[in-house]
């Protein structure tokens, strides 16, 4: 399976045992928050958009974003590749699908997304993409935002 084959498709009630059996490497568990609670988080929280990211027809991570009708700024705040799946590009290729996804709603002028300072395969992977470190927030996670090209609007 190539990188290039990533999709999101929608959290269903088929799926959402396999989303929240996804596993990370024990040291990146204190990195990003379980599945199974962001979940259900999900349900209560009408703006929020859970994604399952898929390679095929095989799901190989997990990825949660808000984008309220009345903001310009979408948060990617959950984002995780199942510790068996690492290291192939998904989550890159993952990444380039969400804003895809997030530039396609049209309201959105740019992204934000915080994580913890130590995780620097995540630093990488989001300042490769463009996004702009802004400092920390007041849980000691790091903010970055991206602005969107004007025509992925």
């Amino acid at each position: 399976m190539k990188a290039g084959d990533i999709r999101l498709a929608p959290v269903t009630r088929a799926n959402r045992a396999l989303v929240a059996a996804l596993e990370l490497a024990p040291e990146q568990m204190d990195f990003v928050a379980g599945n199974a609670a962001s979940l259900e988080e999900a349900q209560s929280d009408e703006d929020a958009r859970p994604r399952a990211i898929m390679a095929g027809d095989r799901i190989v991570g997990f990825r949660m974003y808000d984008a309220p009708e009345d903001d310009d700024e979408a948060r990617i705040y959950r984002f995780m590749i199942d510790r068996a799946s690492q290291g192939r590009g998904y989550g890159k290729a993952a990444l380039r699908a969400v804003l895809h996804e997030i530039g396609g709603l049209g309201h959105v002028s740019h992204v934000s997304i915080c994580y913890e300072p130590e995780n620097e395969a995540a630093r990488q992977l989001y300042r490769t993409a463009g996004f702009v470190e802004e400092g920390l927030d007041e849980d000691g996670e790091m903010v970055a935002d991206l602005v969107l090209p004007r025509d992925d609007r």
